[in-house]
């Protein structure tokens, strides 16, 4: 008799692998990763099937999953990566499974075509305009106003994102953009954005239920690094009804409405203001957090989704939640990095995970691959919790050494 399988497309970047490996096989489910990258540790740690497929291409994606139809019952298809949801829709509707609709979720990928959607619906947005080369970035910074946010049209995890306060910035900005230094996913396209001011939330939801609020704070500007992530957010009654409202006509207005989608919105002088809507599972450590607060497995919830069977977001209980993340200050070598064992026996502390090892190279971008790991704190006060993460996080030390000068590197070479 065939093995139920669930293939799993790329997974690793956002450290959620390991969470659905882990889940598929309490739900009896055999997990196959097709990767373009088989041997990143996270696949190997999960302790499942890799395979090495060139993910970029639906037609050796067709190709591999028929192929291991021969020998598995192929009962759903799934990921956690923005850059491939779509093509997973696209699998799904091949093999006949259920799965998010790939035109959505294309649509909502690209950042421009994402705010029309929006705008047509008077679903309230920053002033945006879109520059494909650096006059028309800063005529667009000007019409605006600044400070502005200028951002790669399609991308993610704050990558090629900043803030820029003043006309040098926008400048210098555009010329990283455009001159061969970032890695585009499409044709070279700026969005220029006015900077929506005020309290950043999360929403997250699942199909077309909003499962609870976050609230996020991030490192210094002009980059836009998460530094600290609490669920749920402490909001009023009126607030968290408005964003409630603003959230679901977001999936309205894009299609949405199946699977799990994160929103980012700023609560502005006027109100919420729609940032960025993500069509996919928020990366770690949020669906941690949403266990951790309010009892609901995100993640298994998805899966049972994705394999066609009942699911639920029925909360359990009310915790408090929050999520630190380890950023570097300077650029380096990382001499030594340790206290994690201590912090992670702290009762309360739910996880400590790390990304680095000894002798890293520190590069910091300003996004995403800045965090060197995270601590997650849980318990029912938010006194308690805040007490718990910093006690966590003080026992966590680490050293960098900076890159010797320019000069030096190449005498030492």
């Amino acid at each position: 008799m065939s093995r139920r399988a669930l293939i799993l497309i790329e997974g690793g970047a956002w450290g959620c692998c390991l969470l659905y490996v882990q889940v598929a096989n309490r739900l009896g489910l055999h997990t196959i990763n097709l990767s373009a990258n088989p041997d990143h540790r996270d696949f190997l740690v999960a302790g499942c099937e890799a395979i090495r497929v060139d993910t970029g291409n639906l037609d050796a994606l067709i190709g591999e999953c028929s192929r291991l139809r021969a020998a598995h019952e192929i009962v759903g298809i799934v990921c956690a990566e923005e850059r491939v949801h779509a093509t997973v829709g696209k699998l799904c509707q091949y093999f006949d499974l259920p799965g998010p609709n790939p035109a959505s979720i294309e649509l909502c990928c690209d950042k421009f075509t994402q705010r029309q959607l929006l705008a047509q619906a008077d679903i309230p947005i920053p002033a945006y305009r879109l520059a494909a080369n650096a006059r028309d970035v800063e005529s667009s910074a000007a019409e605006i106003g600044l400070p502005v946010i200028l951002k790669p049209a399609v991308g993610s995890g704050s990558v090629g994102v900043r803030l820029c306060r003043n006309f040098d910035e926008v400048a210098d900005h555009t010329t990283y953009l455009l001159g061969g230094k970032h890695i585009w996913q499409s044709s070279p396209r700026i969005l220029v954005e006015e900077f929506a001011q005020g309290p950043h939330y999360l929403a997250a939801t699942m199909g077309n239920e909003v499962i609870g609020f976050g609230a996020a704070e991030y490192g210094p500007p002009p980059h836009f690094v998460f530094r600290q992530l609490t669920f749920p957010a402490q909001l009023t009654d009126d607030q968290r009804e408005r964003l409630a409202g603003v959230s679901l006509s977001c999936l309205r207005a894009l299609g949405l409405g199946w699977g799990p989608t994160n929103i980012e919105i700023r609560w502005t002088e006027r109100g919420p203001v729609v940032i960025e809507v993500n069509p996919r599972l928020a990366a770690a450590p949020e669906p941690q957090l949403l266990q951790l607060a309010y009892g609901i497995d995100l993640i298994a919830e998805h899966i049972k989704l994705v394999i066609g069977d009942d699911w639920n977001l029925r909360k359990t209980h009310s915790y408090t939640a929050v999520a630190q993340s380890l950023i570097p200050d300077r650029d380096g070598t990382l001499d030594g990095i340790d206290g994690e064992r201590r912090a992670a026996a702290i009762p309360g502390v739910a996880e400590v995970k790390l990304y680095v090892e000894p002798k890293t190279r520190i590069v910091r971008k300003g996004d995403f691959h800045d965090r060197m790991g995270y601590v997650i704190a849980a318990s029912p006060s938010r006194a308690e919790t805040d007490a718990i993460l910093q006690r966590a996080v003080d026992l966590i030390n680490w050293s960098i050494t900076p890159f010797p000068p320019l000069g030096e590197q190449e005498q030492s070479e």
